[in-house]
C-alpha cells in the first residue's frame, strides 16, 4: 500500500476534478493520504474530505499563514483538537513549523505560533507534521524544549546532521517530487543515506511537481500546467528505490511502515 503522507487535496487546484484525482490515486495503489490543514478556515474541509474518501487529516496553522491568522486561532485549534479528539481520522497536528525562506515574514510571530502548536500537540498526544524550509535548527530547538510524540519533517532539505537529529527525536523525513531532479544533490544524498526506518513518501500535491511534470516559466505562461497529484507517488517512489537499491515492493513496505510508526493512527485496527 502506498501512503501519501502529505497532500493538500482541499486546494482550489483540485476543485474541478477532485473526485477524479482521488480515483486516479486509488488506481495507482495510493490507498491512503494525509491531508494537513494550513489555517483555521480549512479545518472543516480537510476533515470532511478525509471522511468522504476514507483518508486521514491533520489540523494546524502553517507558518506562511500566521501573519493573517488571529491570535484567537490558536484557541480555535485547541478547541478543534478537543472536539475531534476521538476521531480516528485525526492523526496529527499540522502543517506547522517555521519558514525562513520567504522574505518579509514575521519570524517572531512564526515562532510564537510554532511553540504554541507544539504544546497543543503534546497536550493532545498527537505527532506533528513540520514545514521545514531553511529552518531546521529553529525547529529542532523547539522540539528540544517541547517534546512531542514524533512526526514528519515534511519536504526535508536540511543537512545530514540535522536529518540525524530529527531521526533521534522520533521523526521520519518526507521525500517527494524534488527528489526526482538530478540537480537536487543534497536531497538525493540524504534520501539515499538515512537509516531505513526514516524515509516516508509524499507528494505535497498540488505543489512540488516531480521532474516529469515540471514546466518552465515560459511554458507556464503559454498555459501548460504542472499540477502534482497523489497518483504520481509510485513513480516518485521509484526514484527513492533507485537511490537506495530497494525494489519497488520493498520501498512501499518500508515507507508505509515508517509512516505508521511516526503517525500511529495510520496503523490498521
Amino acid at each position: 500500500m502506498w501512503i501519501d503522507t502529505h497532500c493538500h487535496l482541499d486546494a482550489p487546484e483540485f476543485d474541478a476534478d477532485r473526485e477524479a484525482v482521488v480515483a486516479r490515486a486509488l488506481a495507482a495503489g495510493v490507498s491512503m493520504q494525509v491531508l494537513p490543514a494550513v489555517e483555521v478556515a480549512n479545518f472543516e474541509a480537510v476533515r470532511r474530505l478525509a471522511h468522504q474518501h476514507g483518508l486521514v487529516y491533520a489540523l494546524g496553522i502553517h507558518p506562511l499563514y500566521v501573519d493573517r491568522a488571529a491570535d484567537e486561532d490558536l484557541d480555535r485549534l485547541q478547541q478543534a483538537l478537543l472536539t475531534h479528539r476521538d476521531d480516528p481520522r485525526l492523526v496529527a497536528v499540522g502543517e506547522i513549523g517555521l519558514d525562513h525562506f520567504v522574505p518579509g515574514l514575521d519570524r517572531d510571530r512564526q515562532q510564537r505560533f510554532y511553540t504554541a502548536q507544539l504544546k497543543l500537540a503534546r497536550e493532545a498526544g498527537l505527532p506533528v507534521i513540520l514545514h521545514v524550509r531553511r529552518s531546521a535548527d529553529g525547529l529542532l530547538a523547539g522540539l528540544r524544549r517541547i517534546a512531542v510524540s514524533g512526526g514528519i519533517a515534511h519536504a526535508f532539505n536540511g543537512s545530514h546532521q540535522q536529518a540525524a537529529v530529527f531521526a533521534s527525536l522520533g521523526f521520519a523525513l518526507g521525500f517527494g517530487g524534488a527528489m526526482s531532479f538530478e540537480r537536487a544533490l543534497n536531497i538525493r544524498a540524504i534520501a539515499a543515506a538515512v537509516d531505513a526506518h526514516v524515509p516516508v513518501l509524499e507528494t505535497d500535491a498540488p505543489d512540488i511537481p516531480p521532474q516529469w511534470l515540471y514546466r518552465t516559466a515560459a511554458q507556464r505562461a503559454a498555459g501548460l500546467t504542472s499540477r502534482n497529484e497523489p497518483a504520481e507517488l509510485p513513480r516518485i517512489a521509484a526514484e527513492l528505490a533507485a537511490l537506495r537499491g530497494w525494489t519497488l515492493a520493498e520501498t512501499a513496505e518500508r515507507c508505509a511502515a515508517n509512516a505508521r510508526r511516526v503517525i500511529p493512527r495510520l496503523a490498521p485496527g
